[in-house]
């Protein structure tokens, strides 16, 4: 047996013995770099998930890497009951990026979900608010508060009763969203393109509508941009695409391009809801994991990724149209800078092995929408790749039905 096959065999055996079996993976991924991963066996793929939103700088860019080797050298974590240079460093990164407001720092897009959660009914317990309203297809997190506001039903199922105080309502429909609105209610929860439920951008006027909708009933409005955000529509906040701005909001994911980190921000003026004793996070923003986060910020800034973003967008979008008309398989693209959704007649997740043996990977969302999420540093040769991949994928599919 060769040592590579022998690494395949022994990895996959201490996954079934000793792994919770949360997750069902059958590819060993050693290494990255840029847009690429590989496998075991030295096999190459063009990743199109970037860790599901995670790597929007591609796998190990040298900045990160480098600020992660330095701060690890230096100090790696001293809690939040001591102050470290790192930590308000990347606030004030975060809050000059449009957002006037205060910074809590979290491991994960679950927990700082959770924060925004605590932190609307903190803020509506004087005056008798505490119930949240989501939206249907939404995905917030899986932890009990997370799944409770997530509006896919079949993640919250055997974790019955939901936490009580949360509804949903139909997401892009601002006559069901004032119904549900009540004297209870504190906040209003979404994603400005909801990403598990099948990459579904807000509709612009919904978004206007919806923040006129929450300042005329005094309720707030949090965005879950932890999919969304970090550059990934084509602006730093997707808010920012709509001019709709939000009176909090979350990040994690692309925060920290691999390093795990999450965050959520409220405006100036709540800056005094959550107070000393009233949240923490015993890892959240260590030295760390904020140099991580820095260091991402400082590339897309001096790397200029954004542009870079909003040029691929506008190219892959042609060469995507181009194969919708091709393929009887695509129903329809809907996208936002480099969040892409691909519509199809099929379930989307019987695509992905074909396409990982072709060389790409890729991701399902919703029931049948095959999500890209390509690092945003993409480059004009990696997408034409990715393209004929996605090509040949859907012109095998199409001979054998």
């Amino acid at each position: 047996m060769n040592e590579q096959l022998q690494l395949y065999r022994t990895t996959t055996d201490l996954y079934r013995d000793f792994v919770m079996p949360t997750y069902a993976p059958k590819l060993l991924l050693v290494r990255g770099q840029g847009s690429y991963v590989w496998d075991h066996a030295e096999k190459r793929y063009l990743d199109f998930g970037s860790g599901i939103s995670v790597c929007n700088l591609g796998h190990c860019h040298s900045a990160v890497t480098k600020a992660i080797k330095t701060q690890a050298q230096t100090l790696m974590h001293v809690s939040n009951l001591y102050m470290n240079v790192q930590q308000p460093r990347l606030a004030k990164k975060l809050i000059k990026h449009g957002f006037d407001g205060v910074v809590f720092f979290a491991n994960s897009g679950a927990e700082a979900n959770e924060g925004l959660i605590k932190f609307a009914r903190k803020w509506g317990d004087p005056q008798g608010k505490n119930e949240i309203i989501s939206m249907h297809e939404s995905f917030h997190g899986r932890t009990l508060a997370t799944l409770a506001a997530t509006g896919r039903s079949k993640y919250r199922e055997g974790f019955a009763p939901d936490m009580p105080g949360i509804k949903q309502v139909e997401f892009n429909d601002l006559t069901a969203l004032e119904v549900a609105i009540d004297e209870k209610t504190a906040a209003v929860i979404l994603e400005p393109i909801q990403g598990e439920g099948g990459v579904i951008p807000a509709e612009i006027d919904y978004l206007k509508g919806v923040r006129e909708l929450c300042d005329r009933k005094g309720v707030l409005l949090m965005f879950d941009e932890v999919q969304c955000g970090m550059g990934r529509s084509g602006y730093f906040y997707a808010w920012q695409g709509y001019g709709v701005k939000p009176d909090a909001l979350s990040l994690a994911k692309a925060l920290g391009n691999g390093f795990p980190i999450g965050a959520f921000m409220v405006k100036r003026e709540y800056a005094e809801t959550l107070t000393v004793g009233t949240h923490a996070s015993t890892f959240g923003g260590t030295p760390l994991a904020c140099a991580a986060a820095n260091a991402v910020i400082d590339t897309m800034h001096h790397e200029n990724i954004l542009a870079n973003c909003q040029k691929q967008s506008h190219y892959i979008k042609g060469k995507l149209n181009e194969l919708k008309a091709k393929h009887s398989t695509i129903v329809a693209i809907r996208m936002r800078g480099l969040m892409i959704g691909i519509e199809l007649t099929c379930a989307a997740a019987e695509l992905l092995p074909g396409l990982q043996e072709k060389g790409l990977l890729a991701l399902s969302a919703g029931e049948n929408v095959l999500r890209l999420l390509p690092p945003l540093n993409v480059t004009v040769d990696e997408i034409d790749q990715a393209i004929l991949i996605i090509n040949r994928e859907f012109t095998a599919i199409e001979k054998s039905s």
